[in-house]
């Protein structure tokens, strides 16, 4: 660490506007059943609940219940008629994914522009690392972590500079909290598709563990002055990425990262270090974190002024709203997938909320005529996505699902008319309108919008 003389020179980036992309299903047994405790209509899971799924499930045929709609074609492994009598393969320096299972991101090769995390694929509310969704404004920097240096300087007693190892050196803070693109959703709000997966409606959220150090921390060690209220950020890629954060948050719960669950940050999720805003818009946590430079006022940059505002029908527009509202997804039952036929089903999703912690999340199959509560699954953390789960049984009817999520605060999801009357039809970001997933009578599902 070491003191550093800064000139004010200043900070830019060329923004890019967010883009929109172009999916497993098992039944379930009883064990895994029992182990949720979901609800259904409010009422405890039962004997003749659990009778009805277990002959569902012996009378299943081989191939899943569930059949993917996606024509891709994946070679299948070689597999032994008996793998008992046949030795199994060797170790690995990197333990992969099982041949069979093949989740990825959408769309790929694109330098500026989104990747999507794809939900439909995924279990439990963690993100692989390498399922964490991308946003990238001129592509993805290599950064040698041995000459990486993160200098703060500005309006305090004594400007720093920091190494990794340094940064390493401090007290470690672990949290797990999720991220999210204020763009998320842009797509299936403007241009609703019914073949849109959830991958595709609203793939630009992740929820990781990430480790690192206390913003507030090393602004104590440099010493804020009194008129500091402003903190800029700022990124070492080509776009050079520049957001104006309040003092009053990076005092709070900001943290400077340098590992995503349990490993050092990958390249395209800001190695080796990048802030994370808890809470926050995604585009806020400066990936590839070269400089914090303590101001008095925002720098109203390209990213404060023509993007990342939120217009409004009156003409105005939302400026720094930087916090994420409650939200929430069903991943299953979603498109592609179709329901083999009447009887017990889970829905299942993600629920999260930048204000903190998700309280309730209510299903309703009659397109928002009725609610019932869902069961949180696991750990229910402030800020991070927590998983939902509601067993729901289908008389083969036409249906619509759809989930509504309520915080800790008492916020809930509003209507797709009521977001609709506040935001406008033109509105770019914090798209958290209820969603709905149509069920026709032959178990066909797609997104309804």
């Amino acid at each position: 660490m070491s003191e550093t003389p800064m000139s004010q020179t200043p900070m830019s980036e060329t923004p890019m506007s967010d883009a929109t992309p172009p999916d497993e299903h098992k039944p379930m047994s009883r064990r895994a059943l029992m182990r949720t405790g979901g609800l259904l209509a409010g009422a405890a899971v039962g004997a003749p609940m659990l009778r009805a799924l277990a002959q569902t499930v012996k009378s299943a045929p081989a191939t899943p219940a569930v059949a993917p709609a996606d024509s891709t074609v994946v070679a299948a492994p070689v597999v032994p008629a008996d793998p008992t009598k046949v030795p199994g393969l060797p170790s690995e320096g990197l333990n992969a994914r099982s041949a069979f299972e093949h989740p990825v991101q959408t769309p790929i090769g694109l330098t500026s522009g989104s990747s999507w995390t794809p939900h439909q694929d995924l279990r439990g509310s963690i993100t692989p690392s390498d399922l964490h969704f991308q946003r990238h404004h001129n592509g993805i920097p290599t950064i040698d972590p041995a000459r990486y240096s993160l200098t703060l300087h500005g309006l305090v007693d004594k400007p720093l500079t920091f190494t990794l190892d340094e940064l390493k050196r401090f007290p470690s803070v672990t949290r797990v909290y999720f991220i999210e693109c204020s763009g998320n959703g842009g797509g299936a709000y403007r241009s609703p598709k019914p073949d849109m997966t959830p991958q595709a409606v609203d793939g630009l959220t992740s929820n990781s563990e990430w480790t690192g150090v206390a913003v507030s921390t090393l602004l104590k060690a440099a010493g804020v002055q009194r008129a500091g209220s402003w903190v800029l950020a700022e990124g070492m890629d080509a776009a050079v990425m520049l957001r104006s954060i309040p003092m009053e948050k990076m005092m709070d719960d900001a943290l400077v990262v340098y590992a995503q669950n349990g490993e050092a940050l990958r390249p395209a999720n800001g190695y080796p270090v990048r802030l994370l805003l808890p809470g926050y818009e995604g585009n806020s946590s400066v990936k590839w974190l070269r400089r914090l430079k303590v101001v008095d006022q925002p720098s109203m940059s390209r990213e404060e002024t023509s993007k990342y505002t939120d217009p409004l029908p009156d003409g105005t527009s939302r400026q720094f709203s930087f916090v994420i509202d409650a939200k929430s997804l069903i991943t299953s039952p979603a498109y592609p997938e179709r329901l083999a036929g009447a009887g017990w089903w889970p829905v299942r999703g993600l629920a999260w909320s930048g204000r903190g912690a998700i309280k309730s999340v209510d299903i309703s199959s009659d397109g928002g005529k009725s609610w019932a509560p869902a069961t949180l699954v696991g750990e229910v953390l402030p800020r991070a996505h927590t998983r939902f789960e509601f067993m729901w049984k289908w008389d083969g009817a036409p249906a619509v699902l759809m989930s509504r999520a309520t915080d800790e605060t008492g916020y809930t999801q509003p209507t797709l008319d009521v977001y609709r009357t506040v935001r406008g039809p033109a509105t770019s970001y914090h798209h958290n309108a209820i969603r709905s997933w149509k069920i026709a009578g032959d178990g066909t599902v797609t997104f309804g919008g």
